[in-house]
């Protein structure tokens, strides 16, 4: 018999083989971990943003603050107490503000604090016509006058006016009211009290409101 044949082993089973495969599998890996790694690192920058300046209104509001002289904040402080508690009227307060009497501020000081005080006048104008008619039983007249006196409470026309045009009052019972005082302080006649009523150095109520008082006097 000739010499057997040698038999050939199969493919994969050859050391070389395994030795490629190994290679290629091997630079398969670091290349997929190469990809990964600079796939992390673009998703790990952090998003870029502006930085959001402060307004520099607000740092030139704070500086200006800062600036007033303690007495002008005093002095607003103390109008805003006036206008909110007595319901003082804007030139009011400000003499008030100025007054050797009074509170005795600069006229600088007590100009800032008006300049800088915003309040609702009218409101207070209304305010005082109803105290006036409360306590001390005005007509409407009398009101209006006393509202915008130099010396009375030295609202404008226009404060005065919305005052009068929204305030709640009964103005014949007022006039009975000052009718009946007349009456029991001074002893005066229906007649007399009448003419008081109306006239425009006395009462100033309308001849209908002073019709009713005289009406109602002895009742």
């Amino acid at each position: 018999m000739g010499k057997q044949q040698k038999q050939k082993k199969p493919f994969y089973k050859k050391w070389w083989v395994w030795v490629i495969a190994i290679i290629i599998i091997g630079a398969a890996v670091n290349g997929n971990d190469d990809g990964t790694s600079d796939s992390n690192k673009k998703e790990s920058k952090p998003a870029v943003t502006k930085s959001v300046k402060d307004k520099p209104e607000k740092k030139e509001d704070t500086k200006a603050e800062d600036n007033v002289p303690g007495e002008y904040k005093s002095a607003l402080k103390k109008a805003e107490s006036y206008a909110k508690t007595m319901n003082m009227s804007k030139n009011a307060i400000y003499d008030q503000l100025t007054s050797e009497n009074g509170e005795q501020f600069s006229a600088e000081a007590a100009k800032y604090a008006m300049d800088n005080l915003e309040f609702d006048w009218k409101a207070n104008a209304l305010k005082k016509a109803e105290s006036y008619s409360k306590s001390m039983h005005l007509s409407k007249q009398g009101t209006y006058d006393q509202l915008i006196s130099e010396n009375g409470e030295r609202f404008t026309q226009e404060e005065a006016q919305y005052a009068i045009d929204n305030m709640k009052a009964n103005f014949n019972k007022n006039a009975l009211v000052k009718a009946k005082s007349y009456q029991k302080s001074m002893s005066m006649s229906p007649e007399a009290i009448r003419d008081q009523l109306t006239s425009e150095n006395g009462e100033k109520f309308t001849q209908e409101e002073a019709d009713y008082a005289i009406k109602h006097l002895g009742k």
